[in-house]
């Protein structure tokens, strides 16, 4: 039995060769228009054989070194000489984009969260049922862009999902592909069980899928800004998308695994969070992370809240307030991809 198609409609014709600007049409019948859209910009340039790529940002609302990475790349697309199809999303969680929040402002969704996403689901859960539908079966390669958003900031980091050794012709052209974009940091990520996200989603397609944290405190930073700008292009460049670039050499990256419960640290109750270290920072299992203040009985003593594993600081929180189970930071211990 096939999936049912979107409700998600595009004047868009994926297979039509050449460059084409539109919007995937986002059903919304609310108070103020019964029937309604929300219009989500994207782009497509085509050039016949080779493979496709999706390059996506604004997963969540408040990242936008992806989003502004990908909109100069828009804007550059018409005059690209390439191979294969380039279909370009900026702001995958426009409603969320436009108000600047991580999750969308009309049903609280959380993109990422949401895969494989519902055909009569609330807007956010339609976006992930598009693209679970729609664009992965048809992408070769995807990257999606991130920065830790209002609530972190993240050392800028590319967050690899390497296939498994047993497909090992699959695994070498995805580990070439890391080296290409030459973050950095390499990070494989362990996100506790989580399967709701659009890497999850990908690896149910066997699409190559990689994604990234270039920032953070919801802003653009210009350096975290090049990294990306430069990582697509030596990507695009050793997929062979590009074909009339300079091929430019890649930095060394470092490599980095999460390796479980242990590399993360959390509030254990509400109040106000005093770190004892800095992003990038090398830590230890049982060094103090920092203290925890009640606000509300400033005269006691803090709590001291103390790393569980061993490893350097990639993500830190940027709110000073804190409700039990925020996330303060994320640890990950140098390691190997190969």
């Amino acid at each position: 039995m096939s999936t049912p198609a979107s409700l998600i409609a595009t004047d868009i014709d994926y297979e039509r060769t050449g460059f084409q600007t539109g919007t995937l049409r986002l059903p919304w019948s609310h108070d103020r228009s019964a029937y309604g859209h929300i219009p989500v910009p994207l782009a497509v340039l085509n050039a016949g054989d080779g493979p496709t790529v999706l390059l996506t940002g604004g997963n969540h609302g408040d990242e936008y070194e992806g989003p502004v990475a990908l909109m100069k790349l828009m804007q550059r697309m018409p005059t690209l000489a390439i191979q294969g199809r380039l279909i370009v999303i900026p702001a995958l969680n426009f409603p969320a984009f436009l108000n600047g929040s991580r999750t969308s402002p009309i049903d609280g969704g959380n993109l990422n969260r949401l895969f494989p996403g519902a055909r009569h689901g609330k807007p956010t859960e339609m976006i992930a049922h598009y693209i679970e539908t729609a664009l992965l079966p048809r992408a070769d390669v995807v990257i999606d862009l991130h920065a830790g958003g209002a609530s972190f900031e993240h050392a800028p980091t590319l967050l690899a999902s390497p296939p498994p050794a047993s497909d090992a012709a699959q695994r070498a052209r995805y580990l070439d592909l890391v080296r290409a974009f030459g973050a950095p940091n390499t990070m494989i990520m362990d996100l506790l069980g989580e399967d709701r996200t659009f890497a999850a989603a990908a690896e149910r397609h066997g699409t190559l899928f990689m994604c990234g944290e270039f920032g953070g405190h919801a802003g653009c930073d210009a350096a975290n800004l090049a990294i990306v700008e430069s990582g697509l292009q030596r990507v695009l460049q050793r997929l062979g998308v590009l074909r009339d670039e300079v091929h430019a050499q890649a930095p060394t990256t470092r490599y980095f695994r999460v390796e479980g419960p242990q590399h993360y640290v959390y509030a254990p109750h509400a109040g106000v969070f005093e770190p004892a270290f800095s992003l990038d920072d090398d830590v230890r299992a049982g060094q103090l992370a920092g203290r925890l203040f009640d606000p509300h009985e400033p005269w006691r003593a803090p709590r001291e809240i103390a790393f569980r594993g061993d490893g350097r600081v990639m993500c830190a929180r940027t709110f000073a307030r804190v409700e039990a189970g925020d996330c303060i930071a994320l640890v990950a211990a140098e390691s190997s991809l190969d």
